[in-house]
This record gives structure tokens, C-alpha cells and sequence, in this order.
């Protein structure tokens, strides 16, 4: 297994871990947990009055991308498809952060998803991936 892969894999369970945190911290504002949203309070002001709608998603999220790391980490041609299709979907969703909002944090967030997936596009990485 390569760094590169080995590092996405990483990437994927490190993603379910604050996946999970942040629906655990929604769903249960008050326990010490929440201060981890310090680290984002305007996250946590557009997110918190959502409470349980959001929290749930983020928790099956967080069970899906679990799932997406051992499939990874197995090399399933699945879990390289919705890798993909994540990375996609979340680089769209920095670009129209760039466009609306913020620019900076927006041309990053494309910037990095873009890296990822022309690494994830290398002919040496696809090819590990099998049914």
C-alpha cells in the first residue's frame, strides 16, 4: 500500500471522526464535547439551532464514511467511486463558497479537492481498485 493511499484512507476515518463529533455535539449541545465548535463558531451558529436535523445526517454520514475507509482500505472499486463522487461534490460545494461567501476559504477547499482527485485519477492508483 502506498503513502498516498494509506493517507486517504486515513483521510476518510479522520472525516467520520468529526462527522460523528459533530453530530454527537448537536444532537447533545450541552456536554463538554461542544467545545470543539470554538474551533468554528459560525459553523456552530448556522448549525446549532438545527440541533437533531442536522445531527442525525452527520451521524450517517459518519457511519458511511466508515464504511467508505474499509472499502478503501480493501481497495473495492466502490469505495473508490464515492470517494470520488465525495470529493466532487464537496469541491462544488467550495466553489460556490468562493463565489458567495468566502473567496479564501472557498478557493482552498477547490484547490485541495482538486489535488486529491487528479491523484485519485493517476492510472498507478485507479488500477489497485478491483470489484
Amino acid at each position: 500500500m502506498s503513502r498516498g493511499h494509506r493517507a486517504v484512507g486515513v483521510f476518510l476515518f479522520f472525516a467520520a471522526t468529526m462527522a460523528s463529533l459533530a453530530g454527537i455535539t448537536l444532537l447533545w449541545p450541552h456536554l463538554s464535547l461542544g467545545r470543539i465548535w470554538a474551533l468554528n463558531p459560525t459553523a456552530w451558529t448556522q448549525l446549532a439551532p438545527l440541533g437533531w436535523k442536522v445531527g442525525i445526517p452527520f451521524l450517517l454520514l459518519a457511519v458511511l464514511l466508515i464504511f467508505l475507509g474499509i472499502g478503501w482500505i480493501k481497495r473495492r472499486l466502490w469505495a473508490w467511486r464515492f470517494t470520488v463522487i465525495g470529493l466532487a461534490l464537496h469541491m462544488l460545494g467550495d466553489l460556490l463558497n468562493a463565489f458567495l461567501r468566502q473567496p479564501w476559504q472557498g478557493a482552498t477547499g477547490v484547490l485541495i479537492g482538486g489535488a486529491l482527485l487528479f491523484y485519485l485519477f493517476r492510472p498507478n492508483v485507479r488500477e489497485v481498485f478491483r470489484q
